[in-house]
């Protein structure tokens, strides 16, 4: 812990808010950096040099004043931080009125520079927090090397632990950091980091049922979350749980593409969760690839002779009502006969066979790419 300008002005501040008197706060080498009288500023104070050697109370007279360089009347005090001597604070007057309140002035130095340590602390500890779920998430580092940081930072990383990826619509990194810190607060072990300037990433505690993540409590909180942030314009992405250190870059993974996926296919919805959207995840990777070109052909062929969309809006609500004709008849306002028309023409233009598993599969597994 050193004693710098910037600190020792806040002592100076705090101790004349309260005293009629000018302070001054000396480093570790006796040189005014801070003071009630800006004249003072980087002189050597050898009543401070006094008071550091001997590391004692040093109290200056007036008669004694004129025999030191760059001292006036009062009291010196040193200023200790655990246990080491950093510097010292002075208050100019006479001995035997200031004397009263050269204790107080040394406490609440002393207080203002523990509270500065455990401040500096507290960020440390944040940005190495943050440096290690970055890592983490991007498998970065040897196992033994994260868990010996982890220790170090008092972590548990053998605790189960599901990732979720928070995207603000408009990057600014003060809401960013406003967000950060409503996530972290209330404390419930979460490990938060930004990663870019618009995404935060989480990695919560999951809880297990024989081995298995259940969503249902992580669905509820985020509820509670998103009614606390109703001014943050953001979208959520729920991965799936992994076991293991490693399992956190195949969570992050699936958070962010169950995001990206969510996102075109539901973008009024806020939050979107693996397991809701298993397949399309799943398929992502088949994007640019020859298989994903065979089964989006047929969809193609569809769209050609489907000017006005008609045939591919009732394909997809097909599709989202599980393939229940009365239940997709009722949401597009039409008569199951009309339905069961247009599924026919659908089948003649793709050359799919909707009744039949594999054809309604094919089908299903383009729409999905496509969508």
């Amino acid at each position: 812990m050193q004693l710098n300008e910037q600190l020792a002005r806040q002592i100076v501040t705090r101790a004349m808010k309260i005293l009629s008197f000018s302070v001054n706060v000396m480093d570790e080498q006796g040189l005014i950096i801070a003071s009630g009288n800006p004249e003072r500023l980087h002189q050597r104070h050898e009543g401070a040099v006094l008071a550091l050697t001997d590391n004692r109370v040093v109290e200056i007279s007036e008669a004694t004043a004129q025999q030191l360089k760059g001292v006036r009347p009062g009291i010196n005090l040193p200023i200790a931080y655990q246990g080491a001597l950093i510097g010292v604070i002075g208050i100019s007057g006479d001995p035997d009125i200031v004397r009263a309140y050269a204790e107080l002035v040394r406490m609440t130095a002393e207080l203002i520079l523990e509270q500065a340590a455990l401040t500096e602390q507290l960020q440390w500890d944040k940005r190495h927090k943050e440096e290690l779920v970055l890592q983490l998430i991007r498998g970065e580092g040897r196992v033994d090397q994260l868990q010996q940081a982890a220790h170090f930072l008092a972590l548990d990383l053998a605790k189960p632990r599901v990732v979720a990826v928070l995207s603000l619509e408009e990057a600014d990194p003060a809401r960013l950091r406003e967000l950060v810190q409503l996530l972290e607060y209330p404390e419930r072990d979460n490990l938060v980091a930004i990663n870019g300037l618009d995404e935060i990433v989480v990695l919560k505690p999951a809880q297990l049922n024989d081995g298995v993540w259940q969503s249902s409590q992580e669905r509820t909180r985020i509820k509670q979350l998103l009614a606390r942030i109703p001014d943050f314009k953001v979208r959520i992405g729920v991965g799936d749980y992994f076991p293991g250190i490693e399992g956190l870059v195949l969570s992050y993974q699936t958070a962010r593409d169950t995001l990206r996926r969510g996102r075109r296919q539901a973008p009024r919805k806020q939050v979107y969760f693996f397991e809701d959207y298993r397949l399309p995840v799943l398929l992502g990777s088949l994007a640019d690839s020859w298989q994903a070109t065979q089964l989006l052909a047929p969809l193609r062929t569809l769209a050609k002779q489907d000017s006005k969309g008609v045939l591919h809006k009732t394909l997809r609500q097909y599709f989202l009502q599980d393939c229940d004709l009365h239940r997709t008849a009722e949401l597009l306002f039409i008569h199951p006969n009309t339905l069961r028309y247009r599924l026919t023409r659908i089948e003649q233009i793709t050359g799919l066979n909707i009744n039949k598993l594999d054809d309604k599969f094919l089908l299903y597994l383009g729409f999905s790419l496509g969508e």
